[in-house]
């Protein structure tokens, strides 16, 4: 089924292509957030990275499981049991919703080290849904 745009449509305003290019920005404005030290906007930033790439996934491989915000998203693939999602993705989204977000009612101590675990488990996500796009030969 070949991509047709629709702007007002959630998914479809963007190509599978679009998507995971609006993941890659998205991941360097959260890789300079943490670099200044602001975890709250790192953390926000990688996970919208996160949901932007899947967006792109899902809509070469459709699954309504995955619900429709990147939350659900993450949520989803952390509890695949299908054996489609590899470890290392599964593993990544649950880093992702289980960090918390610096600034909340808990006190997180976090160090360079738990900000990179963070950036690493986007890009797994993010190669993950890159290759799903690729893999499907959808040009975009």
């Amino acid at each position: 089924m070949a991509f047709v745009r629709d702007e007002t449509h959630w998914l479809f305003k963007l190509s599978p292509d679009e998507w995971i290019r609006a993941a890659l920005g998205e991941l360097r404005r959260a890789e300079a957030a943490y670099a200044k030290k602001n975890g709250r906007a790192g953390l926000a930033g990688a996970r919208r990275a996160a949901g932007m790439a899947l967006n792109g996934a899902l809509i070469v491989e459709p699954n309504e499981a995955w619900g429709r915000s990147y939350m659900d998203h993450l949520l989803a693939l952390k509890a695949d049991a299908s054996g489609m999602i590899p470890a290392r993705v599964r593993e990544g989204c649950a880093l992702l919703l289980e960090t918390p977000l610096p600034g909340g009612e808990l006190v997180a101590l976090r160090t360079a080290h738990a900000d990179e675990r963070v950036l690493e488990a986007v890009r797994d996500v993010i190669a993950h849904a890159y290759a799903v796009v690729k893999r499907s030969g959808e040009p975009s």
